[in-house]
């Protein structure tokens, strides 16, 4: 975006300039940091008023700051000096909320340029603000591009804090952790131990899993430990562990995802239940309202018409269990029409209409999607697109293993989220953690795992 101003002589009567910002919950943070106003009926999550509901209500100061970004950087544009500005405030605004910023030039007088301003809810055109402004035009033409000015990345955790309260309660999942022979994967299932998430039995090179050990400076006291010193036989003794009943989940460590898998999709010892295994990222998007589940990003590399059917039900699924009550899915491809020459279009229009059938429950499901317009409203809006889920999935499913492995790392490394990796499908859950993975995203995987496996077994969350 070019940043560049108009100075006075190249102002009128009646022009105008418009915005749209979307104000997240990190917006309301910052904006408390910055300012050092820190009331609780603006910061998410907290009860300000004592009605035992959340607010995250957005101040009034900073829907005023909305005209003044549009006075700074559009209209007149870099190089003003307020002067006076007067404002009633009608409505208020939350997180979650798309505001819509107007200004309009009524008066100009010896280099004085006096707006109107009003700000809106643009879901029910709601105003929230309204008012004038005076301020000195800018005195020297200026241009620039925006993209090297300095920008700002919040990085929080508030999605896997929140399941993190959610776990804790829980009873501790009995889980096998397979190959535990480093300090990383070690350590998460001792974290999670920690946090009494899971009981962790270890299955591995007991030699190696003891010095991982003595690296991190673990104790591992009353933790089982089954020694399995080659990786074949460690996951297909963690199976065996489920089919005697002494663990409710799996955990990979530090082995090859192929080895670990190979036993849990044996015809007749495995832990198949019907449905094909999928991989769900559940990742926390800085910024973002909600948990993003991506899938499949991990197991299945082409998957057929079939295959996609257990991958949006697994993902429907995971997400109910995390507290997303009727899941919006979007169908990734690159088109938001069907496509004949594009595959993948025709296959998300067919899992669209087997939502509406009923042959996938628990969810809404939307495609073809493209990225933007299945993640943003006025990306839908432009494309003149309605429905349920466009501009607001929870849940992206894409074409296949190279889209979902790409859009989970841009996610990652570009938006700064973090991902906790699980495995569905199977007669547990399966937790599948990354080497990269910090310590929130591997507590955040046992959270997830152990959240589902309550909801499955119907105990009280």
């Amino acid at each position: 975006m070019i940043l560049e101003n108009r100075l006075f002589e190249a102002l009128k009567l009646g022009d105008t300039a418009q915005a749209t910002r979307l104000c997240t919950a990190d917006d309301l943070y910052i904006f408390a940091s910055a300012t050092g106003n820190h009331n609780p009926l603006h910061l998410p999550g907290l009860d300000g008023d004592g009605d035992g509901q959340a607010e995250a209500m957005v101040p009034s100061a900073f829907a005023a700051s909305l005209v003044a970004a549009i006075l700074g950087t559009q209209l007149p544009g870099p190089g003003i000096v307020t002067l006076s500005q007067s404002y009633d405030f009608h409505a208020r605004a939350h997180a979650g909320d798309e505001l819509v910023t107007v200004v309009t030039v009524t008066s100009l007088d010896a280099g004085v340029v006096t707006l109107s301003a009003q700000v809106t809810r643009e879901m029910d055109k709601t105003l929230i603000l309204s008012g004038v402004v005076r301020v000195q035009a800018p005195v020297k033409t200026y241009r620039v591009d925006s993209s090297t000015l300095p920008g700002l990345t919040v990085r929080r955790h508030r999605h896997f804090e929140a399941l993190l309260a959610r776990a804790e309660p829980l009873p501790p999942l009995r889980t096998a952790v397979i190959c535990p022979e480093n300090a990383a994967s070690l350590g998460g299932a001792l974290l999670a131990l920690k946090h009494t998430i899971i009981t962790p039995i270890l299955v591995g090179h007991a030699g190696k899993i003891a010095a991982a050990a003595a690296e991190l400076g673990a104790d591992l006291a009353g933790v089982e430990v089954i020694d399995c010193p080659v990786h074949v036989d460690a996951a297909v003794r963690a199976v065996a562990l489920v089919h005697e009943g002494r663990v409710d989940a799996l955990m990979k460590g530090n082995l090859h995802t192929d080895d670990m898998l190979r036993p849990m999709v044996d015809r007749d010892k495995g832990l198949r239940i019907g449905r094909r295994l999928t991989h769900i990222f559940v990742m926390d998007v800085p910024g973002l309202e909600h948990p993003l589940l991506v899938t499949d990003a991990a197991i299945n590399i082409a998957p057929d018409l079939a295959t996609k059917v257990d991958i949006v039900q697994n993902a429907i699924d995971l997400a109910i269990s995390i507290g997303i009550a009727q899941p919006r899915v979007g169908v990734l491809s690159a088109v938001e029409t069907v496509n004949p020459a594009i595959p993948s279009s025709i296959d998300a229009a067919l899992l669209s209409k087997m939502a509406e059938r009923g042959q996938i429950m628990g969810g809404f499901v939307d495609g073809p999607l493209a990225m933007d317009n299945a993640v943003s409203m006025a990306a839908a809006r432009t494309k003149g697109i309605t429905s349920e889920v466009a501009g607001r999935a929870e849940v992206l499913v894409v074409p296949g293993i190279d889209a979902g492995n790409m859009l989970a790392k841009q996610l990652a490394y570009i938006s700064h989220a973090e991902a906790a990796g699980l495995v569905m499908g199977a007669r547990v859950p399966v937790i599948l953690n990354s080497r990269s993975d910090s310590s929130m995203a591997r507590l955040a995987s046992c959270a997830v795992a152990a959240i589902h496996h309550a909801r499955m077994k119907g105990e009280a969350i």
